[in-house]
């Protein structure tokens, strides 16, 4: 068992298994994103559960001999990540989009520095509970909920666009040149 225990700790095959489950944790709902062609989709979604998984582990580790705060860079990946979140919010002309997407950014950032803090099991619960979230509450709405047509492709109101792809409040004016 002691040989196990070193090849664990030389290889660091417990990181390994963090960022496994925070590639397919970020990726399942990364998945379920692009396939909805929402602007946060599956690359963006690992990377960032990647990300925070990676760093929440260097915390632990950073803190752990010293007796340091692992919280404090995990703190950091949160704030970090409000600005991200806050990125994919827009609003045009009395609608606000982006909501979902920068709540998916925020819980995916949870979800991998729940898996970068060695809590595996909880990470996966977490992952299927927002897979859930997003499709129940994403039938629900389609069902039940009368929401306006959108552009799914960027999350702008159809009636916004002309036919060449350009927003009505682009087209130029009468005796502007177009």
């Amino acid at each position: 068992m002691d040989e196990l225990a070193q090849w664990i700790e030389v290889f660091r095959l417990d990181l390994g298994a963090k960022l496994l489950i925070a590639i397919l944790a970020g990726g399942a709902v990364g998945l379920e994103r692009e396939l909805r062609h929402k602007p946060a989709g599956l690359r963006t979604n690992i990377l960032i559960c990647l990300g925070s998984a990676l760093l929440m582990d260097l915390s632990m580790r950073i803190a752990g001999p010293s007796g340091g705060d692992p919280g404090r860079i995990a703190a950091q990946v949160v704030t970090g990540i409000g600005f991200l979140g806050a990125g994919t919010i827009l609003h045009t002309r009395g609608t606000i989009t982006g909501l979902t997407s920068a709540a998916t950014i925020w819980v995916v950032a949870a979800i991998g520095l729940t898996a970068g803090a060695g809590f595996l099991f909880e990470a996966l619960a977490a992952t299927i509970t927002v897979m859930i979230v997003l499709e129940g509450m994403g039938y629900v709405e389609r069902r039940w909920l009368d929401r306006p047509s959108t552009d799914t492709a960027d999350g702008v109101p159809a009636g916004e666009w002309d036919g060449r792809r350009r927003r009505a409040s682009d087209r130029p004016h009468q005796g502007d040149d177009a």
